[in-house]
């Protein structure tokens, strides 16, 4: 069985996608754009402001199901430009302190609204 995740507390999904699936005892996070859910818009144009709502908007999706940034196991960070990836690991190190997850980071072309970072996770809910 599969069960829909949704929080208002991070943005709507922009497509056809939820922003979250549990099947079995994993969550999977579609990726999270850097867009405030109270305005609608993207994090100011820097990848540190960018890389934190992103991050947060994830937390919140782990919340609705009561979990926490400690259930993730794995994530792909997709970036704009991949010179930002120390400035994006700084961020990002906040979020994950200990036993942090694996994760694979990679530059596209472009991302949707103009994003400069785009993050999704996959969460253990046991």
């Amino acid at each position: 069985m599969k069960k829909v995740v949704a929080t208002t507390n991070a943005p709507g999904a922009i497509g056809p996608y939820s922003q979250a699936i549990v099947a079995g005892d994993n969550m999977y996070i579609s990726g999270q754009l850097p867009i405030n859910p109270a305005t609608g818009e993207l994090a100011e144009a820097c990848i540190k402001a960018q890389t934190k709502q992103s991050l947060e908007n994830i937390k919140a999706i782990l919340a609705a199901e009561g979990l926490t940034m400690k259930n993730v196991v794995k994530t792909t960070v997709l970036l704009q430009n991949i010179g930002d990836f120390g400035a994006m690991n700084e961020v990002y190190a906040e979020y994950f302190t200990e036993e942090c997850p694996a994760r694979a980071a990679f530059e596209v072309a472009k991302l949707p609204k103009g994003a400069l970072v785009e993050i999704e996770a996959i969460a253990y809910v046991k």
